[in-house]
């Protein structure tokens, strides 16, 4: 039996706060603002609606991402088990939890590395906090990461709030910027960069594409917030106090996306952050992202069995397909053109 480090334990906090509490941002996604344009005459049949996306040299069936979660304990390692074997089955991607624990704990690599023995084909990121660049870690740790899952591309995530608010987080993010430049530019797979809930600046995202990185993941405000999963977790009043401060804080999904899309108009994005079934994903893709991503929902599913991870990957399909038969969008590319913002009702005239 693997041993409980501070690390495994505040892993196996985190899940249960998110299979148990109510960690909701108090925000919106934005994307209840927009709509598609319903066609009575879509001149397509349903299943002449293409799922596929290319993506770092491989074909994903469906524009779908199980977002990172989890890894370093040995709840993580069932949970990754299942979401693995769906995400093999179903042809999607996967990103894994981060891998501090076992570049730390080198007996808990199996925790993570089963992602690749259960799913030998599916798109795979690894992932570590980018912050700890800045206190230690560097491109041995990286590429460790990496071939611990023989990943398909690296994630570096950002959560400069969560550490803040977090009992002993770590709270150094100076020149981080040119550690993940450095990073980008010596890694041998791609290097994506996330938000973990709180959403991407168009400032934030310039500073990225002039790093090199391949691809962001938005992690947009309006689903889980992290400050409140800390406030679940925190060890005293006053820390729970400071993490309950920021329930209405971040960036929303869409505004991110949008931000993203300013910034660098060619960057792949990865839309995520309150997601709630595949007509959001449809709205993602029409603002401009490539895959849609979800965490919470898929955490529940995966507590259950695999095939209840595939029952939702299966919904989540087929949602998207028929917001495509029905705006007659024969293609991913094909939804952006379909989108559009509503309107305010107009005030009734005096």
């Amino acid at each position: 039996m693997s041993k409980v480090t501070p690390i495994s334990r505040r892993k196996n906090d985190h899940i249960r706060i998110n299979l148990e509490e109510d960690v909701r941002s108090g925000l919106t996604t934005g994307l209840e603002r927009y709509s598609f344009i319903h066609e009575a005459l879509p001149e397509m049949a349903l299943n002449d609606a293409d799922l596929r996306v290319s993506l770092f040299g491989k074909v994903v069936r469906a524009p779908l991402l199980i977002s990172s979660m989890t890894g370093g304990t040995q709840e993580a390692a069932i949970l990754n088990h299942r979401l693995a074997e769906a995400a093999q089955e179903a042809g999607i991607a996967m990103g894994l939890g981060s891998q501090r624990a076992a570049i730390e704990h080198p007996e808990l690599a199996a925790t993570f590395s089963i992602a690749r023995k259960v799913a030998p084909d599916a798109l795979l990121f690894a992932n570590l906090g980018a912050v700890q660049l800045n206190y230690g870690y560097g491109i041995t740790e990286c590429r460790r990461a990496v071939d611990m899952l023989e990943a398909d591309a690296l994630i570096l995530h950002l959560n400069p709030l969560q550490e803040a608010v977090q009992h002993n987080g770590n709270t150094d993010f100076d020149n981080l910027a040119k550690k993940i430049e450095q990073t980008c530019r010596l890694l041998e797979v791609p290097t994506i960069v996330k938000e973990v809930g709180w959403g991407i600046s168009e400032r934030t995202a310039r500073l990225l594409a002039n790093c090199g990185v391949a691809a962001i993941d938005v992690a947009g405000a309006g689903g889980t917030s992290w400050s409140q999963v800390e406030m679940h977790r925190a060890p005293d009043a006053f820390t729970r106090s400071l993490a309950a401060t920021f329930t209405e804080w971040g960036i929303p999904t869409a505004e991110s996306i949008l931000n993203i899309r300013r910034a660098a108009p060619e960057m792949p994005i990865f839309a995520s952050g309150g997601l709630r079934h595949g007509l959001d994903i449809a709205k993602c893709l029409g603002l401009g992202a490539t895959l849609g991503g979800m965490a919470g929902m898929f955490l529940k599913a995966a507590a259950q069995s695999t095939e209840t991870v595939l029952d939702t990957i299966r919904l989540l399909e087929a949602q998207l397909q028929v917001t495509m038969f029905a705006t007659g969008a024969r293609t991913l590319a094909d939804l952006p053109a379909k989108l559009r913002e509503r309107q305010s009702p107009q005030m009734p005239k005096a």
